[in-house]
């Protein structure tokens, strides 16, 4: 495994991520400043960047109130007006992006090439919304219960205020792509970002605002989510979570509570098939990534591969192969593989789960190990086998660069393995006879699918929804269904000429039997 020298200097930081810049960011949180602070570090130094403001509730209350009065004139403002801020808006997050990924680096540790893909997603929702997003949001006129003389529109109206929890492992792209869609639909949004990692949707927010979005209509609240999660729950008209399936089920109590809905993408124990066509040198390619990218700090990443039993030696070397050829660092250069993890206490919870694997009878194949030489939150890439259900990293989601190799002997078991969870967010299928991967593909118990890819296939698709079955979650973002769930629909119904009725002086019987027969007339004619 290729690594930086012992002891190394820790990188300069990126002269874009100025004290003035920090200060200019974390002012836009609503906070009274009543409450202490959070220290927000960099992660490759453990150095404290900028103090946090918190926000109590009276805090979050004022923002959703700011919120909502910039929404009732954004409702107003004509769909293809709202649509401009954003075409400006995607050229700026493009412009940007090198400064974005600073940000992003500076506050989770993960590696510049990811940085600067995760500042894609953003624009790449844009784009897709900003084609779909007036033919979904334009009122349908459809026929009513008699012909001619009765018609129904389906209008579609924002909820209101959303508000959005956004996770620390894409902070800049939850923190904003989430948003985007509710903020077309004519919604305001409150977001709060994970204390970790506040500083990159903050900086987006001032581009958007840059780009035409009216001051006010997009709010940010910080704290931790105890503190903050139950008011801002409370005030929000629709919520949109990504985290744990814990929190996932905390936040869905709540939100059916207060009657209103909610979008949860939860967590995942993400299995990846390789049948035995598979070609070797493309699968391990895409396998280091699906399972090491963002040093695994994916919600869609792979922790678990099965391996067909007639090539499992000589797949599992090429893999372990490609593992400890990995640069690993912290720089801010396209130079390290994988980055580091996002604290040290998240750091001390995958270390738990090698430990707890090793200590129950798993091998570490390769890694294993904290890296302090590189940093404070660095760990290895690392491979086991032999791991369990009884074991933590078996059954429950790690979220770091840890993945277990598994044999199997038919396809029936490797499914019925892969199948084995109380998860369904995402799975992997790899082969040569695309026939077959994809019927295997579609016997798997999850809500996103890939064939001869890990992850960014399906969740790069913005025009089809991404979402979890069983325990990953409830709803879906992206695809049509990722914009309207920001709207409510309302039907109205006119009728032009009462005949809904029998005639006067026409016997109730007498008007069954020809709605009776006007029924099947309509439906032979093709009306109804």
């Amino acid at each position: 495994m290729t690594v930086a020298p012992q002891k190394p200097q820790a990188p300069a930081r990126p002269a874009s991520v100025t004290d003035d810049l920090l200060r200019r960011l974390v002012a836009r949180v609503s906070s009274d400043g009543s409450r202490t602070p959070w220290p927000l570090t960099e992660v490759y130094t453990g150095e404290v960047l900028v103090e946090l403001p918190q926000s109590t509730p009276s805090d979050i209350e004022r923002a959703f109130g700011e919120a909502r009065a910039a929404q009732v004139r954004w409702a107003a403002t004509p769909v293809k007006q709202r649509l401009e801020v954003f075409k400006r808006a995607h050229t700026l997050l493009i412009d940007n992006a090198h400064r974005t990924a600073d940000l992003i680096q500076v506050e989770s540790g993960k590696n510049r090439r990811m940085a600067i893909e995760e500042t894609c997603d953003p624009p790449m929702v844009m784009s897709h919304y900003l084609k779909r997003a007036e033919k979904l949001l334009a009122p349908t006129k459809r026929g009513g219960p008699v012909p001619l003389v009765s018609h129904s529109t389906e209008i579609r109206v924002p909820k209101g205020v959303v508000g959005i929890i956004a996770p620390w492992n894409f902070p800049f792209a939850t923190g904003l792509s989430d948003a985007i869609p509710a903020l077309m639909a004519g919604n305001a949004v409150v977001v709060k970002p994970d204390n970790k990692t506040a500083l990159s949707p903050l900086f987006g927010i001032s581009l958007l605002e840059e780009a035409g979005l009216p001051k006010g209509l997009f709010q940010v609240v910080c704290g931790e989510g105890p503190d903050v999660g139950p008011t801002l729950i409370d005030n929000a008209d629709y919520i949109m979570f990504t985290g744990s399936s814990a929190t996932g089920r905390v936040i869905g109590e709540r939100a059916g509570r207060n009657l209103i809905g909610c979008c949860l993408e939860l967590g995942g124990k993400n299995p990846m098939i390789v049948l035995d066509d598979v070609d070797a040198e493309e699968w391990v390619r895409g396998a280091l990534f699906g399972v090491f990218g963002n040093t695994g700090q994916i919600c869609m990443h792979i922790e678990r591969i099965y391996l067909p039993d007639s090539r499992y030696d000589e797949l599992k070397a090429a893999f372990v192969a490609a593992t400890e050829s990995l640069n690993i660092g912290a720089a801010y250069d396209f130079g390290p593989e994988l980055g580091s993890l996002v604290s040290p206490d998240h750091m001390r919870r995958v270390q738990s789960h090698v430990d707890d694997a090793v200590a129950k009878g798993a091998t570490v194949v390769t890694g294993g190990k904290p890296r302090p030489d590189l940093g404070p939150a660095f760990f290895e890439p690392t491979i086991l086998e032999g791991v369990t259900t009884d074991m933590e990293c078996g059954v429950i989601e790690t979220f770091g660069p840890v993945v277990a190799l598994h044999r199997y002997r038919t396809v029936e078991e490797a499914i019925a393995l892969a199948n084995d969870t109380e998860y369904g967010l995402n799975a992997s299928v790899w082969g040569k006879d695309l026939d077959r991967a994809v019927a295997i593909a579609q016997r798997i118990e999850a809500g996103n699918v890939n064939v001869n890819d890990a992850l960014a296939t399906a969740f790069a698709s913005k025009g089809t929804p991404s979402g979890g079955v069983k325990a990953s979650g409830v709803g879906a973002r992206h695809g049509d269904q990722g914009l309207l769930k920001y709207t409510d629909v309302q039907n109205l119904a006119v009728l032009k000429k009462q005949v809904m009725g029998p005639r006067p002086g026409q016997e109730y019987g007498d008007y069954v039997g020809s709605m009776l027969s006007g029924l099947k007339m309509m439906r032979r004619l093709g009306i109804r």
